[in-house]
This record gives C-alpha cells, sequence and structure tokens, in this order.
C-alpha cells in the first residue's frame, strides 16, 4: 500500500518531538536530518540486498564473488561493516543500531556508524552528516536519542519501493518548513520560503543541460526548485549540473541529503565563505560561471572586504554590509554567453550612497541589471523588512527591447497575511511573472505605469535613472496609490529613503559652506 505524504510528515514529526525534553526547537534538524537520512541510505540498502538475494538465491556464490556482485550490479553505495570494540560485528545500518538502542554507548555507535558510511563512500557522501556533536551523550543523552531512533522507526521504509522520491523529498521540505516555522530566526536563517524560490526559479527559467549555481546555498532549495520547476514544465530536470556553496558545514550536510532525498546525484555542495574562499573556480584560478546563480545571502552582513580581487567591480563594499559583494560574485559567476541571475536583497541597496553607490554606477553603466522586482513585507523567517528581486543578464544577453534601461515591477502589496509572516500565493507569483515576461521598452512619464499582470510596472530607460543619481528606488520610478495603507514595512522603506536624501542633502550642504570658508559645523 503507498505511503501517504500526510502520514510520514505526521511519523517524522512525532520522532522530531521526542527531542523536546533535551534542546530548543532551533536544534532539531542538526539530529533529525541525519536520522532521517541514515534511515533512508539503510532502508534503501536493505532492500536493494534483498532483491539481489533473491535474484542470485540459485547462483551458491561464495562471500567475495556475492560481495562484488552485489556492489558491481545493484548497490549504489556501500552500508559496510563496522567494529566497535565492545559489541560483535555490526554493521552500519539502521536495523542493526537499532537492535542495540537498550545498551549503553547509543550515540558512539550512531557517530562510528555516520562516519562509516561517510569513508565507504567518499565521493558521495563525504563530510554528509556534518559535525554529529549531537551523538555525545553530554549533548543529547542516550534515552532520549533511542527515543528519537524508536519513533523514527514507525516511519514507513524509505525506499523507492515503498514511497515515490517526490513523497519523500516533500517530506524533508515538510520538516525544513516546520522548524523554520516554530523556532525563530537560527533555523529560518538557511530556510526561504519556498514561493519566493519558485519565484525567482520561475523568472530565470533554468533549461534542459544548464548549470545551475547558489552562492549560499542553505539547505539546497533554490537547486531543487530548479530541477522541480524544469520538469512541471515538461524539461528534464536531471540533466541540470547543481551547484553550491554554503558556509556553515552542517548547513551544507543538510542541503547534500535534501538533494539525495529528491533523487537529484549530479550535484555539488561545497563547503567555505563564498566571498572569501570561493569553491568553484577554474584552472586560472577565476570563479567558474554558470548559466543559472540564484541566491538569497544573509543581509547586511558586516565583512572583511577585498584588498584585491578581480570580482569587485566598480569598487568594494563596506565593511558594514556585503549585500553588493554578493552580487558582485554573482556577476563575475554568470556565462557570458546566457548567464543570468536572480538575487534577494533588502531596498538598502537600491539606494545607498559611498561605495555601494559607486558600485551600483558601474553596474547600471554595464547594462548589467534587467528587472527590479519589490516583494511584500514579512516574508522571510530571519526579518520582517521589505525585499526586492534584482534579475541580471550578462553583457549583451539582454533581449533588444531590454537593454539600456531597467524594468520596475512593484509587487509589494501581493500577499497573503497569515499567523506569523506574510505568503505569496500562487496567483501573486504568476502575475509577477507576466509582469516580468511582458514588461516592454515604453518612455512612460515619471510616474508612469503599465499594470502588466495587474501589478505596477514600467521599463525606464536609462537615462532617467542617470538623472536621478543612479538611485533605483521602485518608489521613484512607480506611483503609489495614494488611498494605500501604510504598513510598518512601507514606513520602514520610507524611512530609510528619507534618511538617504537627508544625507545627501547635508553633503552638499556641507561642501558648499566649506568652499565659502565657513567652518564649525559637524558632519
Amino acid at each position: 500500500m503507498a505511503v501517504t505524504q500526510q502520514e510520514i510528515e505526521n511519523r517524522l514529526w512525532d520522532a522530531a518531538d521526542e527531542l523536546r525534553v533535551a534542546m530548543p526547537e532551533a536544534q532539531y534538524s542538526s539530529v533529525v536530518f541525519p536520522l532521517m537520512f541514515w534511515k533512508y541510505l539503510s532502508d534503501t540498502w536493505e532492500h536493494t540486498h534483498q532483491t539481489f538475494l533473491k535474484e542470485n538465491e540459485d547462483l551458491n556464490l561464495s562471500a567475495e564473488e556475492a560481495d562484488e556482485v552485489e556492489y558491481s550490479n545493484y548497490q549504489t553505495f556501500k552500508i559496510p561493516i563496522i567494529f566497535p570494540a565492545t559489541v560483535a560485528e555490526l554493521r552500519a545500518s539502521w536495523s542493526s543500531i537499532l537492535a542495540t538502542v537498550a545498551q549503553h554507548g547509543l550515540g558512539q555507535r550512531v557517530r562510528a556508524s555516520l562516519q562509516a558510511i561517510e569513508s565507504a563512500n567518499p565521493d558521495k557522501f563525504s563530510r554528509l552528516f556534518g559535525s554529529m556533536t549531537w551523538t555525545s551523550e553530554a549533548v543529547l543523552p542516550g534515552e532520549v536519542l533511542a527515543s528519537v531512533m524508536r519513533a523514527m522507526d514507525r516511519t514507513p521504509k524509505m525506499h523507492e519501493g515503498n514511497m515515490s522520491h517526490d513523497v519523500l523529498g516533500g517530506a524533508y521540505e515538510y520538516l525544513l518548513k516546520r522548524f523554520s516555522d516554530g523556532s525563530g530566526t537560527r533555523a529560518g536563517q538557511f530556510f526561504t520560503p519556498r514561493e519566493v524560490v519558485e519565484l525567482i526559479i520561475e523568472l530565470l527559467a533554468p533549461k534542459n543541460h544548464e548549470s545551475v549555481y547558489d552562492p549560499t546555498c542553505g539547505s539546497g532549495g533554490m537547486l531543487i526548485a530548479a530541477a522541480s520547476l524544469l520538469k512541471s514544465h515538461g524539461g528534464r530536470g536531471y540533466t541540470l549540473s547543481l551547484n553550491g556553496q554554503e558556509a556553515v558545514t552542517d548547513t551544507a550536510g543538510v542541503a547534500r541529503m535534501n538533494l539525495f532525498m529528491h533523487n537529484l546525484t549530479d550535484f555539488k555542495v561545497e563547503v567555505g565563505d563564498t566571498l572569501r574562499d570561493p569553491r568553484f573556480k577554474k584552472p586560472d584560478g577565476s570563479v567558474k560561471q554558470f548559466d543559472v546563480i540564484v541566491a538569497n545571502p544573509p543581509y547586511s552582513m558586516k565583512w572583511k572586504p577585498w584588498t584585491n580581487d578581480p570580482r569587485a567591480m566598480g569598487g568594494v563594499a563596506p565593511q558594514s554590509s556585503a549585500d553588493w559583494a554578493f552580487v558582485q560574485h554573482m556577476i563575475a559567476s554568470m556565462d557570458p554567453k546566457k548567464g543570468r541571475a536572480g538575487v534577494v536583497l533588502p531596498h538598502g541597496v537600491l539606494f545607498r550612497s559611498g561605495q555601494e553607490a559607486a558600485i551600483r554606477k558601474r553596474v547600471l553603466d554595464d547594462d548589467l541589471i534587467e528587472a527590479v522586482i519589490g516583494l511584500p513585507a514579512n516574508l522571510f523567517y530571519s526579518t520582517a523588512i521589505p525585499t526586492a528581486i534584482l534579475v541580471f543578464r550578462a553583457p549583451g544577453v539582454k533581449v533588444k527591447e531590454r537593454r539600456d534601461g531597467v524594468l520596475f515591477i512593484d509587487a509589494s502589496k501581493r500577499f497573503t497575511k497569515i499567523k506569523n509572516r506574510n505568503i505569496l500565493t500562487g496567483a501573486d507569483i504568476a502575475d509577477t511573472v507576466a509582469a516580468y515576461r511582458s514588461g516592454h521598452a515604453g518612455n512612460g512619464a515619471q510616474g508612469d505605469s503599465g499594470r502588466a499582470g495587474d501589478l505596477p510596472s514600467r521599463f525606464v530607460p536609462m537615462a532617467e535613472i542617470l538623472a536621478n543619481g543612479y538611485d533605483l528606488n521602485i518608489g521613484r520610478y512607480i506611483k503609489q496609490a495614494a488611498a494605500e495603507k501604510e504598513d510598518l514595512g512601507t514606513l520602514i522603506d520610507v524611512y530609510n529613503i528619507a534618511r538617504a536624501e537627508r544625507q545627501k542633502a547635508e553633503q552638499r550642504m556641507l561642501s558648499v559652506l566649506s568652499a565659502a570658508g565657513i567652518e564649525g559645523f559637524d558632519e
């Protein structure tokens, strides 16, 4: 009997809920995902092993011959035999270790099993399970770990003969969302809401055999969405080359497990700080280039600025905010023939002055920005501020109608309010994509807007943007309805714009006073 999505989700949450006596919900993922993936691997290996035994029972093979046939023709990974000093011979499988849950040192046996699987499959599972600090008795008592494993064992067998990868991957995503919904910013930091991911991928439209790259990949949701969207449009998602880099080792492991759960095997997830140590490089040392680049980087992150880096087109982003440094990295990573990129960032990147303004000027002068799309406030788990999607195209890749200008779309009022945050509905996503695809090169007067997909949108020629000092604030180019209700997100946005304008005016005033020989004013 087929396993339902609801059934597996309920059983997995029951297992996660056993952790409530030992740790906050924000830490559940570090335990549940490795255990879930271990069970998936073990169930899959044992199902294939039984198939092998049934099909070869009449061959009278020796143990060595049987192993060779099984691993050559049946298994796609190894679950090795381990030899802990305190127990008899055990295989590093879920069922073998589960049988020993009543014995002391369960965490040590679990850790030894996961490490053995990593070592036996270095090409597939190297560093897959993360730091595994939770296997320590001091972090997670053995009796709690045993309760989690017993509860998870009530989940139906996780192999292709019993459930599809759609169900399995959906269950994994359910847990990601559940952890993020209930645990504040820590879990939300590496989980971008699914509807925002879907919108970015729809805008960039990956095609068969293309490469996709996420320089801040978190749990891998954008990479998976690229394959899923391509499949839903009749393409072959499995033909995509999926690539990601993540700074946190455990989160990179979550991404790798997530990709495997979705039956996506052509991927590479590297660990490291993308700005300081980009891991995807060409033989000459320059950053590798891809067809599609997507990201939701950490907003306004403090960083150590580059001193001599070829990615720093137009200048170096300030120490107080790495937003434009991530953009510069993404631009450097775009394939020159068909590269396009989409990134979610706070509105400040559109109008902040100083070093960021210099970078913005260079990017606009090179005609790299195709669209700026304003999103509603309170979409994300880690911040309530309004954000925008910036879409970039490699030099010369823009279609003729989009050159020498930027398409602005205001989708900030299109959302549905739920308990803790706002969400985008399928209709909101469809209308935003329609506005993006139908936006045209009109030379409307200041504040005029077309309403493709019932959303305010306008293509603004570069001359007008230059006249506004390279400011990309959406409100400069698309008028808001006069009777709109002001919410907190809108007020924050307006305040930030007004503050930036005041700072510019003060700088001009001080320059005039200084030129006139009038001193004694503090900047």
